[in-house]
C-alpha cells in the first residue's frame, strides 16, 4: 500500500521488522490512550518510565504515526524564539522553565532514540533562522534582546562562510543554535511505538473510539467505560480509571467542548528525489532546519539520504475543523510550494518524489494545553505545528497529571489554562482567509521589495502568535 505523506510511506515500506501488541483484555486498565502519535506513545513510555506496573491501553483509529505526528515537517525546534509571548501568557518564571526544557528535550530524545534503537535519520545539527527578505532583517532583535537580558540566549549571528550553510543567496543573514536538529518524524513514531509495545503497552491499531461513560456513583474508586470499534469486529468496551485523548487535530471531533479551542489549518510539503551532490554543492550536507522569518514560514531541510524537504504552513484552513479527506491527497498548494522552491534556489531542476499535507492543531495562544475536561479525563492539543519536540514535554506533563505527581511538571502552566476561544463558524474561517490572504500579498510584495498595502500590514497584525518567532 501507498501512503500519501513521504515520511509515513517511506516508514512503513522499511519496516520489516513488525512488532505485535497482545490484544485487549477485560481486566480494567489504569490508563486508557486514544491516539497513537507523538503525544499518546511519549505519555506511554513516561508513564511505564516512571510507574512501570501500571496498566495501558492506546486506542488507535489507524496505524500508529499515519496521522499529523507522520506528516509534518519533522524539524526539532524549541520554545526559545517564543520566549516573549510565554512570558506574556504565563510569566518570567514559567517562561524561563519551558524554554529551558525545550532546549534539554533535543538532547532528551536524541539519548533515547540511541538508547532504544530507533532508527530515525536524527541529526541534532542545530536550526537557522534566516531574514530571507530586506524586511525581515533585524525583525529577531526583540526576541533576542529578551532572551539575552533572561540569561537564555543560545542564538548568535552567524558570519558570511557560515551562512552559506543555508544553501541559499535569498538568505540575507541568519542566527544559528545548537539546540535543534531534523528527524524523520513518522520513523520515530514507529520506533516509539515498538518500544511502548516492549515496556508491556497494549496498542490497538484500526480501532476506533465510540463514546466514553465517567461512572462515579463510588466516591472512593469510579472507573470509565470506553466503548471501541476494532476493524472488522462488533463494538466493544473497556474499563479504565483515567483516560486521555491525544489525538490534537481530531479533538473537535471526538471531544466537541474544545471545537472553538483549535484552528485545523494544513502544512504543505514537497520533497525531491535523491540529490546528495546538489545538495553538497548548496552546502546542504547537514541536518540543521531551516526557517524564514515571515509569518506563515518557508521551512527546509535534508534527509541523509540526500533528499531535500521543504515546506509552508498556513494554506487550507478546515471548515468547522473537520479533519478532510484533503488531507490525504497530494498538496493543493503546490503553486505556493513551487514559488518558494524557486524563491530560494532559484532556476533549479529538482525532481520531485511527492507533495503532501499535514493538520495542525493551532490553539489562541500558540501553545499547547493539556485540560482535565472532566473527573479522570484529560486532553491535549494546541501544539500549532511546534509539536516534535513539544510532545516530548506534552508526555512528560501528561504522564505527571495522570499520576498525580504533584511535581513541576504537573504545576506547569500549560496544564488547565484559562482556555481562549476562536470566533464561531462560519466568521472564523471566513477571518482567517481574509488574515491569510493579507499575509501572503504583504510578503509576496517584502520579497519583491515593494511597500505593503497598509490593510495588508494591518491584516497581518491580527495574526496573533502564528509566527515561530516573536518579533515584538
Amino acid at each position: 500500500m501507498i501512503y500519501q505523506p513521504f515520511w509515513f510511506d517511506q516508514a512503513m515500506a522499511e519496516e520489516t521488522n513488525a512488532v505485535y501488541s497482545a490484544d485487549i483484555d477485560t481486566k480494567p486498565y489504569d490508563i486508557a490512550i486514544i491516539g497513537g502519535g507523538f503525544t499518546g506513545l511519549w505519555s506511554a513510555i513516561q508513564l511505564k518510565i516512571q510507574a512501570p506496573n501500571t496498566r495501558i491501553v492506546i486506542v488507535e483509529k489507524d496505524i500508529c504515526g499515519q496521522g499529523a505526528s507522520g506528516r509534518n515537517g519533522g524539524a526539532m525546534l524549541t520554545w526559545s524564539t517564543k520566549y516573549m509571548s510565554l512570558k506574556n501568557h504565563f510569566g518570567h518564571a514559567q517562561a524561563t522553565w519551558l524554554v529551558t526544557q525545550s532546549e534539554h528535550a533535543v538532547q532528551e530524545i536524541a539519548q533515547f532514540t540511541k538508547s532504544n534503537n530507533i532508527d530515525c535519520d536524527l541529526r541534532i545539527d542545530g536550526c537557522y533562522i534566516t531574514a530571507s527578505n530586506r524586511a525581515q532583517q533585524g525583525v529577531l532583535s526583540p526576541c533576542i534582546r529578551a532572551l539575552d537580558s533572561a540569561g537564555l540566549n543560545n542564538w548568535q549571528q552567524v558570519d558570511g562562510t557560515t551562512l552559506k550553510r543555508t544553501g541559499s543567496a535569498q538568505n540575507s543573514m541568519a542566527l544559528y543554535s545548537p539546540y535543534a536538529g531534523s528527524v524523520q518524524p513518522a520513523k520515530l513514531v514507529r520506533g516509539l511505538r515498538r518500544v511502548a509495545i516492549k515496556m508491556g503497552v497494549i496498542i490497538k491499531e484500526y480501532t476506533r473510539y465510540i463514546s466514553h461513560t465517567v461512572n462515579d456513583e463510588n466516591q472512593f474508586e469510579s472507573h470509565i467505560t470506553v466503548d471501541y470499534h476494532e476493524q472488522n469486529k462488533p463494538v466493544n468496551t473497556l474499563k479504565t480509571k483515567k483516560l486521555l485523548f491525544a489525538v490534537n487535530a481530531w479533538l473537535p471531533k471526538l471531544q466537541p467542548q474544545f471545537a472553538r479551542n483549535v484552528v485545523l489549518v494544513s502544512s504543505d510539503m514537497v520533497i525531491t528525489k535523491p540529490m546528495p551532490l546538489e545538495l553538497n554543492a548548496l552546502n546542504l550536507n547537514h541536518g540543521a532546519a531551516i526557517i524564514d522569518s515571515r509569518v506563515f514560514v518557508n521551512y527546509y531541510r535534508t534527509t541523509s539520504d540526500g533528499r531535500l524537504m521543504l515546506g509552508k504552513g498556513g494554506n487550507y484552513f478546515s471548515f468547522a475543523n473537520r479533519v478532510s479527506s484533503k488531507f490525504d491527497r497530494p498538496s493543493q498548494y503546490q503553486k505556493e510550494l513551487d514559488y518558494s522552491l524557486s524563491y530560494f534556489f532559484g532556476e533549479h531542476e529538482f525532481e520531485i518524489e511527492r507533495t503532501w499535507t499535514g493538520p495542525s492543531d493551532r490553539s489562541v495562544s500558540g501553545f499547547p494545553f493539556f485540560q482535565e475536561s472532566e473527573k479522570n479525563v484529560y486532553v491535549a492539543a494546541g501544539y500549532s505545528g511546534n509539536g516534535v519536540v513539544q510532545s516530548y514535554l506534552g508526555g512528560k506533563v501528561l504522564a505527571s497529571l495522570l499520576l498525580n505527581k504533584q511535581d513541576e511538571w504537573q504545576r506547569c502552566a500549560l496544564v488547565n489554562q484559562n482556555l481562549v476561544r476562536f470566533p464561531i463558524e462560519p466568521f472564523r474561517t471566513l477571518g482567517a482567509y481574509i488574515i491569510r490572504n493579507g499575509i501572503r500579498r504583504k510578503e509576496r510584495a517584502q520579497d519583491d521589495n515593494r511597500v505593503p498595502s497598509p490593510i495588508d500590514c494591518y491584516l497581518t497584525k491580527l495574526s496573533g502568535a502564528a509566527a515561530k518567532v516573536d518579533t515584538n
